[in-house]
């Protein structure tokens, strides 16, 4: 068997976009007709771009390879040019491409991809899902308001979940770092008041920052929440300088998470050698693929850490997730996002029931993808996946990028 055919779709979902402007998604054909389906998690680059470098990985490195080889494929991808480096463009088109093997794999073997991962773990994982908008709120002022989010906390916790996160912590810029305004600590502990008095201890409660701040400032409002025993306090600063979050660490009682910006196990590893974080957030469709995320599993559970895979895509990432998570023993909890059209888009061929999510059952990634749907939602436009504002928040004029909110010069 050798994979033979590559295609690349570029779908958009419906506004207001939970998930994310667009979803690359990569269909793999092999010279027996067996189809797989991956998606990318990279938005260094807008989609035209993104495709062309998938499209050169596929010719390189897969393309008359047997799915098998996914060892052998990651090597060569991984050294490319005379790189042998983590680098996010060229390995978030390999991530994709190898979730795609495995899928492949599943299905010619009739067995789902974490039984090709050592066996099933876990029957089931618990999921945690993002704050968002109930059909009350207004989309503008809700990721400000602790009122709302408590609205929306509860509604959660009445589904089954047991886990909720949020980040009311301010913008996040191009310019890195920054001290956070009091009026934002404020507003972060307004927020755990609110949703812990509207939910008492039914759920955990996840601060989800996005490298705003600098190390001093990240320690301030780390501080700031300890005493509401937050699960995690999550990228809290930017991830350019990966030693410094070992002085997080040290500083604070909340546990530190991290791992949606970076790739490989080789960027895992120095935040794990060094003390840095207990809980590892990577994104399959951008860190390396389901083997690479195994093997960086394994090297957390020497560093007595967890896996908590992120999630800010489409539901054929997620569904790698969910392999990658069943066959682990380490893993903490899995983000979701339930949309109509992420579920749409599969065919409800997995669900969230009552918070967690079942170990799927059918071959490959356990998925049936609605093609057409795909085909139907192209992504016409020319932003980035997730876009950084070039100044700080100007609160007078409501310019802020909080919690998948889009910022007005991106819109």
């Amino acid at each position: 068997m050798r994979i033979t055919n590559l295609d690349v779709i570029v779908t958009a979902p419906p506004a207001p976009g939970w998930g994310g402007r667009y979803w690359i998604l990569v269909k793999l054909t092999t010279n027996t007709n067996v189809v797989g389906w991956g998606e990318c998690y990279a938005s260094s680059v807008g989609p035209k771009a993104m495709t062309a470098v998938i499209e050169d990985v596929f010719e390189r490195y897969f393309l008359n390879q047997s799915p098998e080889n996914i060892e052998l494929m990651f090597r060569r991808t991984f050294s490319s040019g005379f790189t042998q480096r983590p680098d996010l463009s060229v390995m978030g088109a390999f991530s994709g491409l190898e979730i795609a093997c495995w899928d492949i794999l599943g299905k010619e073997r009739n067995r789902p991809v974490w039984a090709l991962l050592g066996g099933k773990m876990n029957e089931s994982i618990r999921a945690y899902s993002y704050l968002y908008p109930l059909e009350n709120h207004d989309l503008k002022s809700f990721w400000t308001s602790p009122e709302d989010a408590a609205e929306s906390a509860y509604d959660l916790v009445s589904r089954g979940y047991t886990a909720l996160k949020f980040d009311p912590a301010g913008p996040y810029t191009m310019r890195g770092g920054h001290q956070p305004a009091l009026r934002d600590i404020e507003l972060c502990v307004s927020f755990m008041e609110e949703i812990r008095a509207a939910i008492g201890n039914r759920a955990d409660l996840l601060l989800g920052t996005h490298g705003q701040f600098t190390t001093s400032g990240a320690i301030r409002l780390g501080q700031a929440i300890e005493r509401f025993n937050p699960l995690w306090f999550e990228e809290p600063i930017p991830p350019d300088n990966l030693l410094e979050f070992q002085k997080l660490a040290k500083s604070l009682k909340v546990p530190i998470a991290a791992g949606e910006r970076l790739t490989t196990k080789y960027e895992f590893a120095t935040l794990l050698r060094s003390g840095g974080i207990s809980i590892l957030q990577p994104a399959l469709g951008r860190a390396g693929g389901i083997w690479e995320m195994k093997k960086t599993s394994a090297i957390a559970e020497v560093f007595n850490a967890q896996m908590a895979p992120h999630l800010y895509a489409g539901p054929i990432e997620w569904a790698a997730n969910i392999q990658l998570a069943v066959s682990i023993p380490n893993i903490l909890i899995l983000e979701t996002i339930e949309t109509k059209f992420h579920d749409e888009l599969i065919k409800s061929s997995i669900q969230v029931d009552d918070g967690y999510i079942k170990a799927p059952q059918a071959p490959g990634l356990g998925i049936e993808v609605n093609e057409g749907l795909a085909r139907q939602n192209p992504f016409d436009g020319d932003g980035l996946h997730l876009m950084m504002q070039d100044e700080p928040c100007d609160y007078k004029n409501g310019n802020f990028f909080l919690g998948g909110a889009p910022p007005k010069s991106s819109s």
